[in-house]
């Protein structure tokens, strides 16, 4: 195996050669004598394992003399080479910026040396080398584009393919970016005898097989996080210059130029980076993107920005309380797991809950039919059917829009004349142009029915004064949301009336709550403009306030 591409009958063409390039690129001698002051000296012999998918890698190795494979390996123990890498290249990906499980085994394959730069050595090259850090970094983005794309790393769920909670794990780990894939024990006949070697049953399952060694049976989403080792836990005893509860465009604005100005950063998500924006298809009027771009792919490069300038995550990481009662003037975040961090200020950017239907079987149908996003997970289990939509918002609109292109009819229903209102007219005019959108005004969704098995089976509604209903196994709601601010109860933070917390009160600053030094951004503040550019706007913006909190109160960070 070489670094190289093999000569073939079909030669790869030039951008795949560049893009090759750039994901496996070679160092020179002069950009390996920078990175000396950031590395100590590693030997190895041949044969030496130097990372283990799975298990926490020490850094990224440079190497200086020797060889190295990198295989990939998965929960099932199949392994598939990648390439081998020899002098003047590196070996790392995403997870060494934050000291996260690596995806894939690194072996010597001859003796050798190498620089070794463990994960916050690494972070300072990034900020301190512009131009070289901008090489890794993109190198560093391939690859995990690259293991991503290959599925061939990472865990292995086994299990029923759109199952619910077979949806919720494959959700949960596109969401937050680790690669994986899925065998249903119904087809493949290896699926089949491990569960049936492991004394397992359908009740079981889904299963998950992680390259640690681990078969979880049917985990929760915090399990298989901690199994797969997906992000390092910040050490709880040290006092943090700024928590951060929300990993949506707000708060990850905030830890990027928070941690990028010196201060130390927590960022707490229940269950994984991007919020509700994260689920978004397409935006495209977001400012800078001309031709769009999706909610995952612009907040996974916020929260690589963030870690790259030593921001710590805790995700997925659910808060239960805050207290603001501690006569030191730091505040206390206490988790539903029974361990707390503390705080000298908090950024809540929890964002909001979806809202739901008045519709009394809705529960049931949840993960089984009905939706509160569009991702191409849900985007591919609709191909070629009828789906329907509730709401009139842009989320709505880029939803229905992105669905037009993999089922047969999309029917957007809204309760009002139509999306004059409270659509962007790009999208309006976008929906009149797509023959199988049909918009539905005046409708309200009156009931569900099932299937045999249990998933939505068929809709049922009412438009105007007359009933009606059509054999449709997918609901999209995007019927607005409630703010996430249960966790805020008995902290003393002002909410209003529709629970959003109230900021810019008599002698403070207008994204400071009632509370001082516990501030508010994005969604869930009262008055906010609900959009990812007003979002992201206000997560910088409040860092020049938390100076200025931290300042008065003689906190700042050494």
């Amino acid at each position: 195996m070489s670094d190289t591409p093999t000569p073939d009958a079909n030669p790869p063409s030039g951008a795949q050669l560049a893009r090759f390039e750039q994901t496996f690129p070679t160092l020179s001698a002069a950009e390996i004598d920078r990175m000396r002051r950031f590395a100590s000296p590693r030997a190895f012999k041949a044969g030496e394992t130097l990372f283990r998918s799975g298990q926490p890698a020490p850094g990224m190795f440079v190497i200086l003399e020797g060889s190295v494979a990198i295989v990939q390996r998965d929960g099932l123990g199949h392994e598939t080479p990648i390439i081998e890498q020899g002098p003047g290249q590196f070996l790392a990906e995403v997870s060494q910026l934050s000291g996260g499980a690596a995806l894939v085994d690194g072996r010597a394959e001859t003796d050798g040396s190498a620089l070794l730069l463990p994960p916050a050595r690494l972070r300072d090259l990034l900020v301190a080398e512009a131009e070289l850090g901008e090489r890794i970094t993109r190198a560093l983005i391939l690859r995990r584009v690259a293991l991503i794309e290959a599925a061939a790393s990472g865990a292995v769920l086994i299990g029923h393919a759109g199952s619910r909670d077979v949806i919720r794990l494959q959700g949960f780990l596109t969401r937050n970016g680790q690669p994986f894939h899925l065998l249903d024990p119904g087809v493949d006949a290896e699926a089949a005898a491990m569960v049936s070697r492991l004394g397992f049953g359908e009740a079981d399952l889904p299963l998950a097989a992680c390259p640690n060694g681990e078969v979880l049976r049917n985990p929760t989403d915090k399990a298989i996080a901690a199994a797969l080792g997906m992000s390092g836990r910040p050490d709880l005893t040290r006092v943090f210059d700024v928590a951060v509860v929300g990993a949506g465009p707000a708060g990850l604005a905030t830890a990027v130029y928070a941690a990028s100005e010196g201060l130390s950063v927590a960022v707490i998500d229940k269950r994984a980076y991007g919020g509700q924006a994260g689920a978004s298809a397409r935006i495209e009027n977001y400012f800078g993107f001309p031709t769009g771009i999706s909610g995952l792919a612009l907040t996974s490069r916020a929260m690589l920005q963030a870690q790259k300038f030593g921001a710590e995550m805790m995700i997925p990481t659910c808060v239960r309380d805050l207290d603001c009662a501690r006569p030191d003037s730091l505040r206390s975040l206490m988790f539903e797991d029974g361990t707390a961090m503390t705080a000298r200020t908090v950024v809540v950017a929890s964002g909001a809950q979806y809202r739901k239907l008045a519709v009394e079987n809705l529960a049931d149908f949840e993960g089984r039919g009905v939706w509160y996003w569009a991702s191409p997970l849900e985007a591919q289990m609709c191909a070629g059917s009828e789906v329907a939509l509730v709401g009139g918002g842009n989320s709505a609109g880029q939803a229905a829009v992105f669905l037009s292109g993999h089922a047969a009819k999309v029917r957007i229903m809204v309760r009002g004349p139509g999306l004059k209102e409270t659509m962007s007219r790009y999208l309006i005019d976008r929906i009149a142009a797509t023959p199988n959108i049909e918009v539905m005004p005046h409708t309200q969704v009156t009931g569900l029915e099932a299937r045999e098995d249990g998933a939505l089976a068929r809709v049922a509604w009412r438009q105007a004064d007359e009933d009606g209903g059509a054999d449709i196994g997918h609901l999209f709601l995007f019927v607005g949301a409630d703010p996430a601010t249960h966790w805020l109860t008995d902290c003393g933070v002002g909410l209003d009336r529709a629970g959003f917390v109230t900021t810019g009160g008599e002698g403070r600053g207008g994204l400071e709550s009632t509370v001082s030094g516990v501030f508010a951004v994005g969604d869930v503040r009262s008055g906010s403009v609900k959009r990812v550019g007003g979002a992201i706007g206000e997560g910088a913006q409040v860092v020049a306030a938390i100076h200025q909190y931290l300042a008065a109160h003689e906190e700042v960070s050494a």
